[in-house]
């Protein structure tokens, strides 16, 4: 039987922006993922703060991570953000993606992103499709 883990760790190995991002796997779980990662100098913007992109991505991360794990293979349908706090370099954010809704086509997760001092930076919904096709 192949385990979320397993599929996991497969995204992982090919997923080069995710391993850019520094992101490194906290937890996997059927439906469930927890990811963190350290904000680097490189992701600000010309505000001095985190790019909102790296917040996204982070959390696209997740979600990604979290739809995909019954090894069939999920697409993003469509994806929001709401970022709540600045995030800033040297911030170790963490993502957090539960499931609402695990349909045979369609799957709803919302993410969490909180930094190191737990308070919410940003909340991501995204809305997968889910092709049949496995990666394992």
């Amino acid at each position: 039987m192949i385990t979320p883990q397993q599929v996991v760790d497969k995204m992982m190995l090919h997923d080069k922006f995710s391993q850019w991002l520094g992101i490194e796997i906290i937890e996997i779980k059927e439906g469930y993922s927890k990811i963190k990662m350290q904000v680097r100098e490189e992701m600000v913007n010309g505000f001095g703060i985190a790019h909102g992109g790296i917040a996204f991505s982070f959390a696209d991360s997740a979600f990604a991570f979290a739809c995909n794990n019954r090894n069939n293979l999920s697409v993003a349908l469509d994806t929001s953000i709401n970022f709540t706090k600045a995030v800033n370099v040297g911030d170790t954010l963490f993502a957090e993606a539960n499931e609402i809704h695990n349909g045979r086509s369609t799957g709803l997760y919302l993410i969490t992103i909180t930094n190191q001092l737990n308070e919410i930076v940003a909340h991501f919904k995204g809305n997968c499709f889910r092709t049949g096709k496995t990666h394992l």
